[in-house]
């Protein structure tokens, strides 16, 4: 199994990659897995799915600062 760590690196990577189609690429493959009847595969790829969409919801916004 995936360590948290491992699926947020995953999720940075993909975020890197795809910007702002990465939860569309992620459920892609989550998707592909889930097909082949791979539920180990599915399982992961929804976690980082899960990650990225949290990872984008914590972008600041134009004007915002962290404290």
């Amino acid at each position: 199994m995936a360590s948290d760590l491992d699926i947020y690196r995953s999720a940075k990577l993909i975020i890197d990659k795809y910007s702002g189609g990465a939860a569309a690429e992620a459920e892609r493959r989550a998707d592909t897995f889930l097909k082949r009847g791979d539920a180990a595969g599915h399982a992961v790829w929804r976690r980082i799915l899960r990650a990225v969409e949290e990872l984008g919801r914590m972008k600041l916004g134009e004007g915002e600062r962290t404290n």
